[in-house]
């Protein structure tokens, strides 16, 4: 029976027209390289910002410091908060409707995100999600040790929402790292969406139990499994 849906943010409840990965392109290539918008979603999506960074140099073959890591990240969030404060921030179609049926129904929702608290909640807070009134919790990268896809941030969900055991808990993202995000919590439900960063191809290599197209068709197979 499931308790708990843990959703992810940009891609999946939050559209917010892929600015997060535009931003991380154009940081990491501003430092000297070429790295295409393809090459950023497929191996930074869903991570945190520092360690999607790091990944995606990776793909050069070549050892990058700390501090260049840092460099970028420091010159990312500079662009990030500067592209907020113009963007057009609106909720994934369904969005709201979906986290309503489900708390109708007893069941608790959170959302979770490799953003950082600040930006996490400057988009609920744009949005006008309310904690206690639209969704039971949020959940950031900042608030555990480890970020995707280690399951620290939905177990902090778990003990947010006095929920025992990953079985009773979905996880829905838009990357494949949400997914082993899931897996690696032990959710009974783990779903890949495909409003966000990856394909359903893409989505389809880390064995979701369902690849959807929206939220309102995640909800219907959540509740039929409840």
């Amino acid at each position: 029976m499931i308790r708990l849906v843990v959703f992810d943010m940009a891609g999946t409840t939050v559209d917010e027209d892929n600015v997060v990965y535009k931003t991380v392109r154009a940081a990491i290539n501003a430092a000297g390289y070429q790295f295409s918008q393809e090459q950023v979603q497929e191996f930074g999506a869903g991570k945190e910002k520092s360690q999607a960074i790091r990944d995606v140099l990776a793909l050069d073959g070549s050892t990058h410091s700390d501090q260049e890591v840092a460099a970028i990240f420091d010159d990312f969030k500079l662009r990030l908060a500067s592209a907020y404060e113009v963007l057009d921030v609106k909720q994934q179609p369904g969005a709201s409707e979906t986290f309503a049926k489900l708390r109708e129904h007893g069941i608790k929702v959170v959302l979770n995100t490799g953003y950082d608290r600040a930006t996490a909640e400057s988009l609920v807070k744009k949005i006008g999600w309310v904690v206690g009134k639209e969704i039971d919790g949020l959940v950031t990268a900042s608030d555990v040790e480890n970020g995707r896809p280690a399951p620290d941030m939905i177990h902090l969900a778990m003990k947010q929402t006095d929920v025992a055991t990953g079985d009773q808990v979905a996880k829905i993202g838009d990357s494949t790292i949400d997914i082993e995000e899931g897996k690696n919590a032990g959710c009974g439900l783990t779903f890949g969406v495909t409003t966000g960063a990856q394909t359903e191809a893409q989505l389809q290599t880390a064995n979701p139990s369902h690849v959807v197209s929206s939220l309102a068709k995640m909800c219907e197979l959540v509740l039929a499994a409840t």
